[in-house]
């Protein structure tokens, strides 16, 4: 398994219990904060599969030794980031013939409409201004292209859509820590004020959650891609 923008690994912490076996595990991240949190998070769930930590950019991922072959790779929000077509081109070459894509996500609490997190993104951007941020790369900007037309174009161009519906009940130390994680309210963004923006964060998300909850419902959807022609 190949996990790509791995982050603080919270897609390979779901997906190993439910898997089989996984003859090994590599994640992908240019933090390598979050890759330290990845390991930590994973060691629990490790046992005896071997696992590859590494601090580049997901176009720049290269085998770990001679005849490796992925036989699923996993990308989550991150994808919108990345230079896709450099990114699935890569994948093409490290993948074994019956390899399958999984890119997934379902949405983000900046734009969930509900009035806790409504709140929030007020909170913040009374910190970092009226648009969204998008870490170092200034503001945030839709994507021009969908991801299923990038998969179109790439060896991985046999797709198919899942959607999950989801209810979330969140904790606010939970979603302080999944700010942490976000591009648009990641702690370097907030200098020497991103303590105080916490400290805020946590009495106004304490305060929504003793009257009607901290609750998200949103629908996760996966897009299953494989080369044409294979096992389904």
């Amino acid at each position: 398994m190949l996990d790509l923008g791995s982050g603080t690994g919270q897609v390979a912490a779901a997906l190993l219990p439910a898997l089989a076996h996984v003859a090994r595990l590599d994640l992908v991240d240019p933090d390598a904060g979050m890759l330290r949190e990845a390991a930590e998070t994973l060691a629990p769930l490790l046992g005896d599969c071997p696992a590859g930590f590494h601090r580049v950019g997901a176009e720049d991922f290269t085998p770990p030794f001679d005849g490796y072959r992925a036989d699923l790779v996993t990308c989550a929000r991150a994808f919108h980031w990345m230079p896709r077509p450099a990114v699935l081109s890569m994948a093409d070459r490290v993948t074994a013939p019956g390899a399958s894509m999984a890119i997934m996500g379902d949405g983000s609490l900046w734009t969930h409409p509900t009035q806790w997190t409504t709140e929030l993104k007020r909170l913040i951007q009374s910190y970092l201004g009226p648009e969204r941020r998008a870490g170092t790369a200034g503001a945030y900007t839709e994507p021009v292209r969908r991801y299923e037309d990038d998969l179109a174009e790439s060896a991985f161009s046999d797709v198919t859509e899942h959607r999950f519906p989801v209810r979330r009940r969140w904790t606010p130390a939970a979603v302080v820590g999944y700010l942490r994680s976000t591009s648009f309210a990641r702690p370097a963004l907030f200098g020497d004020l991103h303590a105080r923006f916490e400290q805020e964060a946590h009495l106004l998300l304490e305060e929504h959650g003793r009257n009607e909850g901290l609750i998200e419902y949103a629908v996760f959807t996966v897009l299953l891609a494989r080369r044409p022609g294979g096992d389904r």
